[in-house]
């Protein structure tokens, strides 16, 4: 698994992933940017990584796979491990610029001469562990769109891409921009920080159990592919 996992950062993942894992986060800092909304550009690494530019598709990488002395299965369980590990990296970075992002924040509220003006809509910095667990639990949904219908027949990027982006979007907008406007639903946004630790760590089971689906059902239709 070690050489697999090898094999894709040195051969499948493109660099230009890597711009939208380190580029992106620094999202945060834009004061009064919907938070849930950076969290949408990773996916955008996906077709990137499975096809990407003479990699991926484009020079065979699935059948090259598969050809090596190698059970399918894990060549599903390398691309996932390789996905998450993109995913968890943006968040970990995203997370380390949390602190300055609250200073220029607080900076900009403070003077500003209409602070209504500048604070964050929906689900803001103040809720920023409760929407990590918001985007764990969704970005392991939108791999249980994704690699299923892609290992379906080992090709399927567009249509495959198309369903992941468009089912993230209307989630995280609606947990995030949606759901605290919801009367009776209101403390969501100012819920205490241990409350919000405790829902990341239930995000965290969840993603990890939804992944376990996602790696079982996605090995189960790689294994019916014929090359």
């Amino acid at each position: 698994m070690k050489a697999l996992i090898y094999k894709e950062f040195r051969l499948a993942v493109h660099p230009i992933c890597y711009l939208f894992v380190f580029l992106f986060p620094l999202m945060i800092l834009i004061p009064s940017y919907p938070l849930g909304v950076g969290f949408i550009y990773i996916l955008s690494a996906y077709p990137i990584l499975f096809l990407g530019a003479n990699k991926g598709q484009q020079s065979n990488d699935l059948l090259y796979s598969t050809l090596l002395p190698v059970r399918k299965k894990d060549i599903v369980l390398a691309r996932i491990i390789t996905v998450i590990i993109l995913q968890v990296t943006f968040m970990l970075i995203m997370s380390a610029l949390y602190p300055l992002a609250l200073t220029i924040n607080d900076l900009v509220i403070t003077n500003s001469p209409d602070p209504s003006k500048v604070q964050s809509v929906g689900l803001g910095l103040n809720s920023y562990v409760f929407v990590l667990g918001i985007a764990l639990v969704g970005y392991a949904l939108a791999d249980l769109i994704f690699f299923p219908i892609y290992y379906r027949k080992g090709r399927s990027i567009v249509m495959s891409f198309l369903f992941t982006i468009i089912g993230f979007i209307i989630y995280i907008f609606g947990v995030t921009l949606g759901v605290p406007y919801i009367p009776g639903l209101e403390f969501l946004m100012n819920l205490h920080i241990g409350i919000q630790f405790g829902i990341l760590g239930g995000a965290i089971i969840i993603s990890v159990l939804l992944h376990i689906i996602v790696y079982r059902a996605s090995s189960k239709l790689l294994e019916r592919v014929d090359f």
